[in-house]
């Protein structure tokens, strides 16, 4: 056993493998061509995979808050199936017909097998590449666990905002005619938020943020200047885009300015505290845009309310396209 040990320190102790001190010794106890993998410990310290794992545990927390379920490590309290069957019953609306509390394994993963068989069915018609399987999720598999809840997260339309483009080193060990060898994979957990959310149509904003920054002050110029022209007459003035149409408000009182009409208060918050209130503004000044005759936006209104300039120009630049010379 002390062999077979120190076999496996060696087979992983390679570079950009984790440090001993990070590998448990049953990640080195491993049967005949089985496969185990984990992150490599320098991925996980990259602020972007923090960032990832906080906001879907934060999400995960705001969605089950009623159940009074407080999930504090995804591998830890979800590989059993109980918090997703919960989770997936509130996003969809249904009920699993599951036992409520399983403590075998195999229980738990025939309560995994249900859970995941409905995400298959919501998930299958767009046909994504589904990364997990009951037995990654029961073996508390990270990457897999990051996978299922990035795209329930995409499907369901969250109201939050993934960073992009993170990705991690995984260290695979596998145990071949008594020997372990370790090889080491890039997965990535998330792409662009237009990727992600199945927008894959590229448009002059991804072209001007990708390939000519320095023309994106000239565009925000203009924007500022085509918003100031119509909201100075209500006495207010903009000098951030990033952040001043971002509560919804000043996008609700530009289309009342530029259609003509007075946007009754009662029809939005015109103080508004929370992140719901924020998204319901936005909302609501996009469906006064489709009734000005313009086309849905391509941002969601959630993507405005977190800051993301380049959704925030996209609204504003639809609007200056149709109204750019109404006095």
């Amino acid at each position: 056993m002390s062999d077979l040990q120190e076999e496996g320190k060696n087979a992983i102790n390679s570079p950009m493998s984790p440090a001993l001190a990070d590998v448990h010794p049953e990640d080195t106890q491993l049967e005949e061509n089985e496969e185990r993998t984990m992150i490599d410990p320098t991925s996980k310290d990259d602020p972007k995979f923090k960032e990832l794992v906080k906001v879907l545990l934060n999400w995960i927390n705001d969605v089950l808050v009623e159940e009074r379920i407080i999930v504090k490590q995804l591998e830890e309290d979800l590989y059993d199936g109980q918090v997703l069957q919960k989770l997936l019953e509130k996003l969809a609306g249904c009920k699993l017909n599951v036992a409520e509390v399983t403590q075998s394994e195999i229980g738990q993963k025939q309560k995994l097998q249900t859970v995941l068989e409905t995400v298959h069915d919501l998930l299958r018609p767009r046909g994504w590449a589904l990364r997990w399987s009951v037995d990654s999720i029961h073996g508390k598999n990270l990457v897999a666990i990051l996978h299922l809840l990035v795209s329930l997260a995409m499907h369901f339309r969250a109201p939050i905002r993934l960073p992009e483009h993170v990705t991690v080193q995984v260290v695979v060990v596998r145990k071949r005619e008594g020997l372990l060898h370790s090889s080491h994979i890039s997965e990535e957990l998330t792409t662009t938020t237009e990727m992600m959310m199945g927008r894959f149509e590229r448009d002059a904003f991804d072209t001007l943020f990708d390939h000519a920054p320095d023309k994106l002050s000239v565009v925000k110029k203009s924007l500022i200047t085509f918003v100031n022209k119509h909201l100075n007459k209500l006495n207010l003035e903009v000098t951030e885009l990033e952040t001043q149409f971002a509560d919804g408000v000043y996008l609700v009182l530009l289309m009342g300015l530029l259609e003509d009409y007075f946007v009754p208060l009662h029809n939005f918050y015109l103080t508004p505290e929370s992140f719901d209130q924020k998204v319901h503004n936005v909302s609501f000044a996009f469906e006064l845009m489709l009734d000005g005759g313009l086309k849905k936006p391509k941002a969601r209104p959630e993507d405005v309310v977190n800051l993301d300039l380049k959704s925030t120009l996209r609204v504003l630049y639809n609007l200056f396209t149709k109204y750019k010379n109404v006095e």
